[in-house]
């Protein structure tokens, strides 16, 4: 009886995908071997007639994209590439490459960073213990379109993923730099400092809280010679002038102890360190 069924829902199965063969290949498209799944409206209508098979399935599916988006012939290849690899993710939802590889396709070729932000949102909803998507989507929000809010929201979510390496929190203190959020980005970059027992990583804390403290005093100094300008006509003959005409409570030094670098010519000031090169 069962080997029975088996047979019957075998012969149905084949009649499903040849049906769909001939309506897919009335359909005008690029002659590409395989390109029926573009039109197929769901991974789950797939994976319910490979009787347990799915996760091979995505394996083809996924070596055939590779195929496919290496063909630079087809013009419009990039118009499936979510369609394809939601197939994919439906398939196996586990199978962790072709989220990244999609999202790669999607930033770098396609030039869209926008998919690629959905193709591994796909891949954290259906792998919430895997840190990796919101931290790559963090990645494409910094360099790509430089959206740093954007990044502090993926680099958060990955930070509370368990696993996540450390990077991903001195990332997330960067971005609030990167955004002028200067206190944040400060307080984040002490906590690593103070927390961490690995030398290199305290250094690059140091590093950056000297960079941080550096942006606060010379914006806080900046703003105090333009007043001292507008007060008396001329820049201050030295730094000190700003605390001793009120505009300053007092002058600050860098992070190191060191005053900062000032012309009374231009009216310039900066750091007396690279805060990389410390």
């Amino acid at each position: 009886m069962k080997k029975s069924l088996l047979i019957i829902l075998l012969i149905l199965s084949c009649a499903l995908f040849m049906g769909l063969e001939i309506i897919t290949n009335k359909i005008p498209r690029s002659k590409i071997p395989g390109a029926s799944i573009i039109y197929i409206p769901s991974g789950k209508y797939l994976k319910h007639a490979t009787f347990g098979y799915s996760s091979l399935l995505a394996d083809l599916a996924y070596i055939w994209a590779i195929q496919y988006f290496s063909d630079y012939t087809i013009a419009e290849r990039y118009d499936n590439l979510d369609h394809i690899f939601s197939i994919i993710a439906e398939l196996d939802p586990r199978y962790l490459d072709p989220y990244e590889l999609g999202s790669i396709i999607a930033v770098y070729e396609a030039k869209d960073p926008y998919l690629a932000f959905k193709v591994l949102d796909r891949g954290l909803e259906k792998n919430p213990d895997q840190w990796i998507f919101p931290y790559q989507a963090g990645h494409v929000a910094t360099s790509t379109i430089k959206d740093y809010k954007l990044a502090q929201q993926y680099y958060k979510k990955a930070m509370e993923i368990e696993g996540a390496p450390p990077i991903v929190k001195r990332l997330y203190a960067d971005a609030f730099f990167k955004d002028s959020d200067y206190q944040t980005s400060w307080q984040n970059w002490l906590e690593i400092f103070q927390t961490t027992d690995d030398e290199r990583i305290k250094k690059i804390a140091s590093n950056h809280l000297y960079q941080v403290r550096s942006a606060l005093d010379l914006t806080q100094l900046k703003d105090a010679i333009e007043k001292f300008m507008q007060r008396y006509g001329q820049f201050p003959s030295n730094l000190d002038q700003l605390r001793s005409a009120g505009i300053l409570a007092s002058v600050p030094k860098d992070f190191d102890g060191n005053e900062y670098l000032y012309n009374p010519e231009t009216g310039q000031v900066e750091s007396p360190s690279t805060w990389w090169k410390r």
